[in-house]
């Protein structure tokens, strides 16, 4: 199995290609069959029905496209106009395993790991275009992932245009088996899906049982059910635009008798620098 970054095929602008997905497929389709090799070649922006989506194919050594991911989680408000899919995309190598997918921005919402690796996913395969300063913070929620959810995972950044490197996969305990640097790899690995059947049967590192205990759990989780949890707080926090230079939003803090609150001026932010 092959696997690419994000946007990697076709590059991060919406604009830069006229192809249509089922073209795109017809190429891969056609480098699966000759060299005998799944393929998910990243993802690319598809256009449908006057929407423009992030989407992952994934194709079969015959050519054939078992399956199609759109990104649930656009990385707003940078990704403008890109809208977020509503289904999850798991697949089967047949002797082998199930295996899911996920697209960058989409591992920070924990809810889409749990989601496929209830519906059997062993293996999560994320597509990555990360270039910025929280590289460093992705790589630890790509390991934690791995671990509360005991699965593979398989984290392929891009790089230059594409991203800033440090690919990386972690195995079902949280163990990072290979991290790339900054410039080009082949990553090859093999990797044991017993792993992840064993820890899942006796814990992880013989201890949580992390899928056993979320499906016997005595709760249902009521932030999730728009109809009937309060909201108010997360309404408050305002709507998602772009940051702006000398945004004050957030720097507020309240008076701890009066509660009121306290407006942090910009011109009472005072640094002093101290050089050798």
């Amino acid at each position: 199995m092959i696997v690419f970054s994000e946007l990697a095929a076709y590059g991060p602008l919406p604009g830069q290609h006229k192809k249509s997905i089922e073209y795109i497929e017809e190429e891969f389709a056609e480098l699966a069959v000759r060299h005998g090799v799944w393929i998910l070649p990243g993802s690319v922006f598809e256009k449908n029905n006057g929407h423009l989506y992030n989407t992952a194919s994934v194709l079969d050594p015959s050519g054939e496209v078992v399956g199609r991911y759109r990104k649930m989680f656009p990385f707003a408000p940078y990704e403008a106009g890109v809208e977020g899919g509503s289904e999850f995309l798991v697949f089967d190598v047949p002797g082998i395993g199930r295996f899911g997918v996920s697209i960058c921005y989409d591992i920070w919402f924990p809810e889409t790991t749990r989601s496929l690796t209830a519906m059997g996913a062993e293996v999560l395969l994320h597509p990555v275009l990360t270039g910025t300063i929280d590289r460093d913070v992705e790589l630890s929620i790509a390991r934690s992932t791995a671990a509360m959810f005991q699965c593979y995972l398989f984290d392929i950044n891009g790089l230059e245009a594409g991203g800033n490197g440090r690919s990386i996969v972690i195995d079902p305990a949280g163990t990072v088996l290979y991290e790339a640097g900054g410039s080009e790899e082949i990553i090859p690995l093999e990797i044991d899906m017993e792993l992840v059947r064993r820890q899942r049967a006796v814990g992880s590192l013989g201890l949580g049982q992390h899928q056993k205990s979320f499906r016997d759990r005595s709760v249902d989780f009521k932030v999730y059910d728009r109809e009937f949890f309060d909201d108010s707080y997360l309404n408050s926090l305002g709507p998602l635009t772009m940051p702006e230079r000398g945004n004050l939003e957030g720097l507020e803090s309240r008076d701890s008798k009066t509660r009121r609150p306290l407006r942090v001026a910009a011109n009472d932010l005072k640094v002093r620098l101290i050089g050798k």
